[in-house]
């Protein structure tokens, strides 16, 4: 998640009348159960840049916690985990994890993600690095956990990247982690805002072991995904062209390897509804496989949809004979009927 027009601001301005902005609402209390209806999947909380995990017969679902109010651009104070075993009955756990258990940052829950690795769980994610701890702008950090629901520590105490460690064009370049771990069980960092960026993760998974590289992407502008069926990996990416849209889509390339080459396959799907970002997030489950993606069209607790109140919605993914994917429309059904 991130914004490609300006830095983010999370301060507030004050309503006429000297009021203070109305609060989006809080997280969900653990253990409360959504059945699914549609798009949204959570209408009670606003969420953002959905980032799904399996693990044997469970889909565990991260976001982020939307909470902007009035006259907010993003307010994004913790992530939040959601969890189902047939995609209807959804329960919530909860918070867990929120920028400052990093020792070094200051704020902006952004875009994560969870994998499984050497009997651990291993949280890559984009925040604020505080600017009296020797950087400035958004960063890449790592916290691990023994449960896909933690508790999540810091895992090395300091940024995995810092804006420092890029030659990107603006201070919010280092966003929007993704990570894949191939056959031979070498993990690899993808990121990054108007530059996409690749490096190679080393064995202890807080550290790199090379160097950082470029991914050349028709249109790239962040969120990157990756994943692979078959033998054919797959980039999943919010993109843009303005000729096209003044919003983000998701585009998608295709490679051989997880070095490429990658060869763009275009649009997969259009802009978001009443969000300038779209961020997708791909699993395959009992045998389906799911894009998850946010909107701007939920209203909650008299707040309306907004660009940093977003919620998040799910759609199936059908692949062609020859491992290209068929465009995906955004409904308001998502995935029903169900079983």
């Amino acid at each position: 998640m991130a914004l490609a027009l300006a830095a983010a601001t999370t301060g507030c301005a004050t309503q006429p009348g000297g009021k203070a902005p109305m609060a989006a609402p809080g997280a969900p209390a653990a253990g409360t159960t959504y059945t699914y209806t549609g798009n949204p999947l959570f209408r009670d909380v606003f969420t953002a840049d959905p980032a799904p995990l399996v693990v044997g017969d469970t889909l565990y679902l991260y976001a982020g916690h939307d909470q902007a109010g009035e006259g907010q651009m993003f307010n994004i104070t913790q992530w939040l985990a959601f969890s189902t075993k047939d995609m209807k009955t959804w329960t919530a756990h909860g918070p867990i994890m929120q920028p400052t258990d990093f020792s070094w940052v200051i704020s902006d829950a952004w875009a994560s993600q969870v994998i499984q690795k050497n009997g651990k769980f291993w949280l890559y994610t984009a925040v604020e690095h505080d600017p009296a701890q020797g950087s400035h702008g958004k960063a890449i950090g790592v916290a691990v956990a023994d449960s896909p629901l933690g508790p999540f520590r810091d895992a090395r105490g300091s940024a995995l990247v810092r804006n420092e460690d890029t030659d990107g064009p603006h201070t919010w370049d280092d966003i929007d982690p993704t990570v894949w771990t191939d056959d031979d069980g070498t993990s690899w960092l993808i990121w990054g805002n108007a530059n996409c960026y690749i490096a190679k993760l080393a064995p202890d998974m807080i550290s790199l072991d090379g160097p950082i590289r470029q991914i050349d992407l028709p249109d790239f502008e962040e969120g990157p995904w990756i994943f692979k069926r078959g033998d054919l990996y797959y980039l999943v990416y919010a993109s843009m062209d303005k000729s096209i849209s003044p919003d983000e889509r998701i585009s998608y390339a295709t490679a051989p390897s997880i070095n490429g080459p990658w060869t763009g396959r275009g649009e997969l799907m259009g802009s978001a509804a009443n969000s300038f970002t779209i961020h997708p997030g791909v699993a395959e489950f009992q045998g389906e496989w799911y894009m998850f993606y946010h909107v701007g069209t939920l209203d909650v607790g008299g707040l309306k949809g907004a660009l940093g109140r977003r919620a998040v919605a799910v759609e199936r993914m059908h692949f062609r004979p020859d491992g290209l994917i068929d465009h995906i429309e955004q409904t308001d059904a998502g995935i029903l009927p169900l079983p």
